[in-house]
This record gives structure tokens, sequence and C-alpha cells, in this order.
């Protein structure tokens, strides 16, 4: 007896199959694996609370939005000087007793107020009161347990950071400081922010024309000048400055000192040179010193 053919799929019943999907094998997974997988997203949750908590997560993010902002040339320097300049405080300059978190939001308010402070040349008059007030407003934010205003140990703190960051020597703006500051609780109006704020800033560029009037007084082999012919350079610079008397604005003291010419000074050096007195040397630090006491005599104080 002949077998019967044994028939072949057709082509319907393989399309059929082909267009079946594929049952992937369960995944297994081990209980060990479980409990690594939720340490992980529990540890991951936990550091960035953390980062937002003592306010990190914020600051760079304002660091970046400023690189965005002010396109560098260097980037990298520029985030670096930003990032200096909302250093924590330390014990030493006032930092101690503060938590973590609002230590890191005061400077970064001190960081954005100096930014905008540095904008415009304080002879820009309009751009430079304007930026004034947004600083005061930067530092103006109230926190959680803070009221709006500006206190005075913040407006005596951004004193500090613009003489620092000038390079001027310390003994010659802490007279300064001391008689422009606040006591550390009291309320600090716009008006007495924006007189403090430009004559720092004035005060600096005087001590640094003071210190381009004492290069052409300096022995270059001695490194440093002549007693006779630095204090007669200072008698005049006194005199130029007793003649702004008028003028209260501590820009009028810079452009008073301005108007000696070369002329001016190298009459007042040859009547030094003419007496023919005994002299002794006069120091950088100690012509500077003189020059800004000058300055800060024509300065009112706070209240």
């Amino acid at each position: 007896m002949a077998a019967l053919p044994v028939p072949l799929p057709s082509v319907k019943m393989a399309a059929v199959e082909k267009r079946r999907p594929a049952i992937a094998p369960a995944a297994s997974f081990t209980d060990s694996s479980r409990s690594s997988v939720s340490r992980a997203a529990a540890t991951t949750e936990s550091e960035e609370d953390f980062l937002q908590q003592v306010g990190v997560t914020k600051m760079l993010r304002a660091a970046l939005l400023k690189v965005l902002e002010a396109r560098p040339e260097e980037p990298i320097s520029f985030l670096a000087h930003y990032s200096e300049n909302m250093g924590l405080s330390t014990p030493e300059n006032g930092g101690a007793g503060e938590p973590p978190g609002q230590l890191l939001l005061q400077q970064q308010r001190l960081g954005r107020a100096l930014w905008h402070l540095r904008l415009a040349h304080h002879s820009q008059r309009t751009a430079f009161n304007n930026n004034v007030g947004v600083a005061y407003e930067c530092l103006s934010a109230s926190g959680r347990k803070k009221k709006p205003g500006l206190d005075g140990r913040t407006y005596s703190d951004l004193l500090k950071r613009i003489c620092r960051d000038g390079e001027a020597p310390e003994e010659v703006v802490a007279p300064l400081l001391r008689k422009i500051q606040c006591r550390d609780h009291e309320a600090v109006p716009l008006d007495v922010f924006r007189t403090g704020m430009l004559t720092c800033f004035v005060l600096l560029e005087f001590v640094a024309r003071a210190g381009a009037l004492y290069q052409l007084l300096e022995d270059p082999t001695l490194a440093v000048a002549d007693r006779r012919m630095g204090q007669a350079v200072l008698d005049t610079l006194e005199g130029a400055l007793q003649a702004s008397n008028r003028a209260a604005a501590p820009v009028h003291y810079l452009e008073a000192g301005s108007r000696l010419g070369p002329d001016s000074l190298a009459v007042t050096m040859d009547r030094a040179l003419v007496a023919r007195q005994p002299s002794s040397p006069m120091t950088r630090e100690e012509f500077l010193e003189k020059a800004a006491a000058l300055f800060i005599a024509k300065v009112k104080p706070v209240g």
C-alpha cells in the first residue's frame, strides 16, 4: 500500500506565522538586584536634595547663566573669578555662626551685586546709578527668616570686597571704611548705599593716580622718592583739594587731583630742589597713605 503524501503548509499559513510576535522570555530579578537599584535611586535623590538645600545647584545655575550672558573670551577664567567672588565666608571675615546654606546665598548676592557695580565706570553717571540700584535690590532680597531691606553688615561686607578687589593697601582704605561703614543691624537706605559705593570706587582710582605720581618721583635705583619732592607734590595736591571745597561729591575730589598737570608738577618739583634742605627717602606706602588721607579728610562720615 502506497504511503499518503504529507500536505505542505500553505503560503498563507507561513505568512501568519511570520506576523506572530515572538514571546520574550520573562525577565527574572533577584532580590539582591532589586535592592541595589532601589539604593542607587535613593542615593541619587538624596544627593540632589542636598545640593539644592545648601544652594549649590542655584549657585552653579547662576554662574552658567552669567557665562551665557557675558560670552567671555576665556570662560574658564571667568568662572574662576566668579566663584572666587562668591567664596564662603570664614570666621575671620565674619562668617561664623551662619548656616552653610545661608552663607552661600549671602555670598551669591554679594557676587551678583559686585557684578552689576562693575558693569559701568563711575564717570558714566546714569549707567552707574542704575547699576547701583540693581545691586541694592540684589542685596535687599529677603530670605526665609529675613525681612526685605539692606542691613549694615551686608553693606560693610560689600565695601570691604570692593576695596580688597581693588588691590589698594589695607592701611590706606581702612580709615575710609571706618568713616562710611554702618552698624551691623542698622538699615541702610539707597542714598547712603550709593554714596558709599561711589566713594569706594573713587578712592581706588585716586590711589591709583597717586601711585602714578609716585612713579614720577621714584628713583629707579633706590626704589624710593626724595622726601622733599614727595611732600611738595602732596602739598600741591592738598591745595587742589582745598580749592574744591564747594563740591561735596567724591568724584569732584578726583577731578581736582586731575588738575595737577605736568607744568604745575614741574614747578613744584623745581621749588623743592631749589630749597636745598636736608632730605630723607619717602616710600611708596607712605606717599599713598598720605595722599589717601587728604581724600578721606574730605569725606563726610555716615550718620
